[in-house]
């Protein structure tokens, strides 16, 4: 994880392309924890409450671990060369910001991915005291995992960040749709948190969905700044949809046999994360790339109505549901295309803005 380069160093041959270890380990661990997630949602759903000890939780724990150490060893590697006198690279992590005046040095991707491993350790706390008072839990979207769910995101923002500093390397171009693939499947169940909300006519959940990933899909974009770049992102959530399709049902019943736990008589092995995640997807990304040279809040629009319009089908094909009552449906489609508008322009927003992480370079045709 070298953090600091030589003239000579940076003119000898390199194996391993500087940055790219660390930053590999990072988003590692968000994709541990997304297979975390994804299995304690079967679990719930096929088996039934469980306790804070189980395999799924370890691997929900585990991935933000091995992303909070990479990401703290990157800032401890990064002050030793401060502190030193030695130039930092701005490839590594973005240009580097004074931390607790100045006593740490840390690159600020590698910040914010770890300060969300840390705020989830808090909120770990949180769930294993809330366990304790309530025992088993019921559902998914409890306090505490909202909590954690909203944690592990910023670790995924974080990752995002790190890799679109090497943006224009292949490493990072590949690294920036991985990540941001990742970010958009995980959002889908952060979503879930809506419920709460009053939502009427509108379906609050599908709405949520549309918002998020018109928006992830648009950063990704951005980011890359090149035809396709929505497209990747799309296929990456594609792969990771037909993997967990299968791998959630199967992982919890090998792992219900494995602990003697039936499974419910009425489990019905639809998988769950997977369900969550518009099938519509790729439909959105070449809607996106399609119209990319319009202004961002009409292809957001164009995205934001696909999603929730497809929402309703993609339930009763995968479930079996009825179609929602009319006035239900288009209201909440005419919400997807308002919310899908705003999600366009905050996603080529925030992809312009992560482009400034790199080092200074002539973007004026931007």
């Amino acid at each position: 994880m070298t953090v600091h380069i030589t003239a000579t160093a940076a003119s000898s041959a390199r194996t391993v392309p500087r940055g790219l270890v660390p930053a590999s380990v990072v988003v590692g661990g968000t994709l541990i924890s997304l297979i975390g997630l994804t299995w304690d949602i079967q679990w719930h759903s096929d088996v039934g409450p469980d306790t804070f000890f189980t395999l799924p939780h370890l691997f929900l724990y585990a991935g933000s671990a091995i992303s909070g150490l990479a990401s703290l060893a990157v800032v401890l590697l990064t002050t030793a060369s401060s502190k030193r006198g030695r130039a930092v690279d701005p490839m590594i992590g973005g240009r580097s910001v004074g931390v607790f005046g100045r006593a740490f040095a840390a690159p600020v991707g590698y910040l914010i991915s770890g300060i969300g491993a840390a705020l989830f350790l808090i909120y770990g706390l949180w769930d294993q005291w809330w366990h304790g008072l309530y025992g088993f839990d019921a559902v998914i979207d409890s306090p505490p995992h909202i909590g954690l769910l909203l944690s592990i995101s910023i670790t995924m923002v974080g990752a995002v960040m790190i890799f679109a500093v090497a943006r224009d390397q292949r490493w990072g171009t590949y690294g920036v749709a991985a990540a941001a693939g990742t970010l958009l499947a995980f959002s889908m169940v952060t979503v879930l948190g809506l419920r709460a909300l009053p939502g009427g006519l509108v379906n609050t959940v599908n709405v949520g969905s549309a918002f998020f990933s018109v928006m992830i899909l648009f950063m990704g974009a951005y980011v890359l700044n090149r035809r396709g770049g929505a497209l990747a992102v799309g296929v990456v959530v594609a792969v990771l949809q037909a993997v967990f399709w299968w791998f959630s049902p199967w992982a919890t019943e090998v792992y219900a046999d494995a602990t003697g736990l039936p499974l419910r008589d009425y489990a019905d092995g639809i998988p769950g994360l997977p369900n969550m995640i518009p099938m519509s997807l790729i439909l959105v990304a070449v809607a996106v790339e399609l119209l990319r040279g319009l202004p961002a809040w009409i292809p957001g629009a164009v995205g934001g109505v696909i999603i929730t319009a497809c929402a309703p089908l993609q339930r009763m094909l995968v479930q079996g549901s009825n179609f929602p009552a009319l006035e239900r449906y288009v209201a909440t489609v005419a919400a997807g295309a308002v919310l899908g508008a705003l999600a366009g322009m905050l996603g080529r927003r925030f992809g312009l803005m992560l482009r400034h992480l790199a080092p200074a370079k002539d973007d004026s045709h931007e």
